[in-house]
């Protein structure tokens, strides 16, 4: 969107409020690296349903899926066949129809799930959470606290900050001297984004944001030269002064950032042809932004895209239809643009939702669980294969916390965060900084990638 003055500055007021001072990695002092890498974050609003994401198709597994899922149960027309998982014993597996156009990945090695992922504060089993003998994350099934928790990884106390701009921090010696910030954002602000040192640059999903009538009029510069000079004045305030810094480093940044954004790219395109949905636009504006990473200077980057609708408490199978069908052909396109830019390698998307839901159906819907699956894409991911622990499919069994179907996470968000983390360049030091609660895990790396 285009903003008036008078809205850009309040804007970028209510930035320096919420978000730490200033985007200019200043303290960097090492060389920057000569390698490129990306994270990509998915995040799925609402809690998707990964019961209906990744089906087992083993005989014996799908029989207690079915049983227990009811009419909810997808049937063999509805699922799109990845085969064998090594980690699992073997076992073969199945994404939901409308994620088809991402299956064939997983068969060339290029995607993988990650099993059972959830908030926890520490090791848990579901023996553990009916006898009440360790702590639990707070506020389980709520959406914006278990939202909070898997942005932050911290799910013992609220946090200022999320694990994506932790990372950021971590690796702010790769992005010395860049103007423009690391993490940038197309759905809107997020506790994910915000660094103890950084803070992201949020992008409007339109695709334009800046200052109107910032062109090359005398008027035009008159008034840019005008505003330049008020906010460089000495106002003898440190919170003002921060905040004129993020209004200045904002001006920059979409003065740089603008004509990418809103450029044409003959070698993406073509990936994103005839897809117009909210995803595939964000995905696409991330495939700019990445195209464009010899003008921005960064060499590592982290993004945010999102999909929203998956609180489905009724509808479910014509909704999550709608919404994979949506999500599949964009996640296959920003993959088939990496690999026309030639960074596929370098490139690491990967999903993220509030929570699973249950097993057992409400009806139409499904009501609000916890461990939950999800998808891991890029040229240098491990894929082919389910890593974590897959739950045992029963009602009441040894994964269900409480006879509906939702399972005791196996895998932390801690853990699933540093395999990701540690690929993008932050150092087994700088991990427990990143994730404070990584150390009660006993593994930092699952190996997906």
């Amino acid at each position: 969107m285009s903003f008036s003055r008078r809205d850009f500055l309040k804007l970028a007021a209510l930035s320096s409020a919420a978000a730490p001072w200033g985007w200019m990695p200043a303290l960097a002092a090492t060389p920057a690296t000569d390698d490129y890498r990306a994270l990509v974050c998915i995040f799925l609003y609402g809690g998707n349903d990964g019961n209906n994401l990744l089906i087992p198709t083993d005989s014996a597994g799908y029989a207690a899926y079915a049983g227990a899922r009811g009419s909810l149960a997808l049937q063999a027309s509805d699922l799109a066949t990845l085969g064998a998982a090594a980690s699992q014993g073997g076992k073969s597996f199945a994404l939901h129809s409308g994620l088809s156009p991402i299956a064939p990945l997983y068969l060339q090695g290029k995607l993988a799930a990650v099993a059972n992922v959830g908030t926890l504060v520490n090791p848990m089993t579901a023996a553990d959470y009916r006898a009440k003998t360790k702590q639990r994350p707070f506020s389980l099934f709520s959406h914006s606290d278990q939202q909070h928790q898997w942005q932050s990884a911290e799910s013992a106390v609220l946090s200022a900050t999320g694990w994506g701009g932790r990372i950021a921090d971590a690796v702010l010696s790769s992005n010395a001297q860049v103007t423009v910030p690391a993490l940038m954002s197309i759905a809107g602000s997020s506790l994910f984004n915000n660094g103890k040192h950084t803070a992201p640059l949020v992008i409007p999903g339109s695709g334009t944001f800046g200052l109107k009538d910032n062109g090359t009029s005398a008027a035009a510069k008159a008034r840019n030269s005008g505003l330049a000079q008020l906010l460089g004045l000495d106002q003898g305030n440190a919170l003002v002064s921060a905040s004129a810094n993020v209004i200045t480093q904002a001006i920059a940044s979409s003065v740089l950032v603008n004509p990418i954004i809103q450029g044409t790219s003959a070698t993406i395109s073509p990936a994103f042809a005839g897809l117009s949905s909210s995803i595939a636009t964000q995905l696409m504006m991330v495939a700019k932004l990445i195209e464009a990473r010899a003008t921005t200077g960064l060499k590592r980057q982290v993004f945010y895209v999102a999909l929203n609708g998956f609180d489905t408490h009724s509808n479910q199978l014509n909704v999550q239809q709608t919404l994979f069908g949506q999500l599949g052909p964009a996640m296959l396109a920003f993959y088939n643009a990496t690999v026309a830019l030639g960074v596929a390698d370098k490139v690491t998307s990967f999903t993220m939702s509030d929570f699973s839901r249950t097993l057992k159906p409400n009806s139409s819907g499904t009501d609000h669980a916890w461990g939950n699956h999800h998808l891991v894409l890029g040229g240098a991911v491990k894929g082919g294969d389910v890593y974590g622990a897959f739950p045992t499919l029963a009602l009441n069994g040894a994964d269900d916390a409480d006879g509906a179907g939702r399972w005791v996470p196996t895998t932390s968000v801690d853990q699933y965060a540093a395999t990701l983390a540690s690929w993008l360049g932050v150092s087994t030091g700088d991990l427990a900084t990143v994730l404070p609660n990584l150390s009660r895990f006993a593994s930092s790396n699952i190996g997906f990638v």
